[in-house]
């Protein structure tokens, strides 16, 4: 019998040329054509009814029609007052038929650049998406180059108040910085090997920081004094995180803390003493990822392929989130900017003073996360997870199974971040691209390329119009979310940057890294 003959795949130049003809066979529809189109908020409800509109109508018009909408749904009490001023005040992102094709000058644009275009008889789904009512300047220049640490600096943070900056590094030691004058502030010694994170308590008021040493430590925020060591693993601590200020139970002054470790063991403390409350076991290899959500989960991620929920009340395993082919290298929750990183203070709230009382705190802190679940459009919490499979999951607590898978990387993901408005996800890769994904559904949106070495951190502006990144090349980059482009390439450090951070103010970035120096970038 005669072989079949092999069959040769299409050349690249010939599939190309194919896919461009069938686009332009496609048939051209003229900007003066009305289509119908059906406003749906991110929870996929529909706003009002459906209108018929010419191709040519420009955003600021879809925006004005869709406030007369939300208006319109809003009742005449003094609540919805202030509904009413907020929706007048925000302005809107508008995304085609469930893709990633943003509306960004006419609808005709948007539609001719849509992969597979729909037909004009069928009716149009316009995503909406509330965007920041206040806008962030991109980080231009470096205005301190600050020196100090001895050995690399392998994690940087600033305080949910954006008034100092903490950063720990492999010479043992934490130092706090003072952002006003751009200077040290304190060095908090402690610690007897690499400082590998440094995480800042809701308030601003306590910093935690934890390494190689087998030690985690809390500080003072503002004195730098030593206020407590949390002793008990019997593996360097590879991540931590405090409670959300908004889950203080009735009576409790202090959040407690979690910890995870190399010794496979999750650790629960006590803010206010110390003490071990539980310690949560069931991983079968080192612990590398941790957050506390705002549903009041502990998440946990581990070199056993595995995700684990826990419940901080009584330290039960809740759930298992399985999928990941390789070591679970990081994790993040939609919820993170408002719970973790800027915790009690938002762009309008004012600094908290001595007289501040915890209940005030807690009040503000709950305020936040219910807009931020509310703006989630009735999603909810939802749980990102990066691999060394080169993939990332989304998960939700309502099912074992992820959501989706997001695949396109094509070396390790090591580090990823949701928007502060929860509506995209940004990935760093050792494939020296930064991509970004769709936060509800997970579709890919973009790869952000300009890097020429690995990516290691990213890092949203507040107004989640922009993100930076820091990478082994030794620069950092400023790239524009909604243009989906380069804005800024910012060089200055001598070696790999490490760390990098943006302000919950939006005023200033921080990158260091290998070279011992913390740079802060302002407009």
């Amino acid at each position: 019998m005669a072989p079949s003959p092999k069959k040769r795949a299409a050349p690249k130049g010939l599939m190309v040329a194919v896919n461009q003809k069938k686009k332009k066979d496609a048939p051209q529809i003229s900007p003066e054509e009305t289509v119908i189109i059906q406003f749906v908020s991110a929870d996929g409800l529909g706003t009002g009814s459906e209108l018929s509109l010419p191709l040519n109508t420009e955003r600021a018009e879809l925006q004005v029609l869709l406030k007369d909408l939300l208006l319109a749904e809003v009742d005449q009490s003094s609540k919805g007052e202030d509904l009413r001023d907020e929706i007048q005040d925000t302005d809107y992102s508008f995304l085609l038929n469930d893709s990633t094709q943003e509306v960004s000058t006419t609808l005709h644009a948007a539609w001719t650049a849509l992969e597979a275009q729909p037909s004009a008889e069928q009716t149009l789904r316009v995503r909406y998406h509330p965007l920041a009512r206040f806008r962030v300047r991109p980080v231009t220049r470096c205005t301190s180059s600050m020196t100090g640490h001895t050995d690399s600096v392998l994690c940087a943070a600033f305080s949910p108040d954006s008034s100092r900056l903490a950063t720990g590094s492999g010479d043992c030691t934490v130092r706090l910085w003072d952002l006003f004058t751009e200077t040290p502030l304190h060095t908090c010694k402690g610690h007897a090997s690499w400082v590998l994170l440094v995480a800042w308590s809701g308030d601003g008021k306590r910093l935690l920081s934890a390494g190689m040493d087998k030690t985690a430590m809390v500080w003072d925020g503002a004195k730098g004094q030593k206020l407590g060591t949390l002793k008990g693993h019997t593996g360097p601590i590879t991540c931590g995180t405090w409670q959300p200020f908004h889950l203080l139970a009735d009576g409790q002054m202090l959040p407690n803390i979690a910890t995870g470790s190399k010794d496979m063991s999750i650790r629960v403390w006590d803010g206010a003493n110390y003490s071990i409350l539980y310690v949560l076991t069931s991983h079968t290899a080192p612990v590398t990822c941790l957050r506390w959500t705002g549903e009041n989960y502990i998440i946990s991620g581990s070199r056993d392929r595995v995700l684990k929920a826990w419940s901080p009340k009584d330290g039960r395993m809740l759930r298992e989130f399985k999928g990941h082919a390789h070591w679970v290298n990081t994790v993040c929750c939609n919820t993170d900017y408002v719970t973790l990183k800027t915790g009690c203070f938002g762009e309008k709230d004012q600094p908290a003073t001595a007289e501040t009382t915890v209940a005030e705190l807690k009040e503000r802190a709950l305020q936040r996360y219910n807009k931020m679940i509310k703006q989630t459009g009735g999603v909810g919490e939802r749980i990102l997870s990066g691999s060394d499979d080169f993939t990332m999951f989304l998960w939700s607590m309502d099912s074992k199974k992820p959501l989706c898978r997001l695949t396109g990387h094509q070396k390790l993901v090591n580090n990823v971040q949701f928007s502060p408005d929860g509506r995209m996800i940004a990935s760093a890769s050792f494939d020296k691209s930064v991509r970004l994904w769709d936060g509800v559904t997970g579709k890919f949106m973009c790869a952000l390329r300009g890097h020429v070495a690995d990516v290691y951190m990213v890092s949203w502006s507040a107004d989640s119009r922009m993100l930076v990144s820091g990478s082994k090349d030794s620069t950092v980059k400023v790239w524009d979310a909604s243009k989906r482009k380069l804005k800024e390439d910012l060089p200055g450090h001598a070696d790999e940057v490490f760390a990098v951070d943006w302000s919950g103010d939006g005023a200033r970035v921080v990158s260091a890294g290998r070279d011992k120096v913390v740079k802060i970038w302002k407009h």
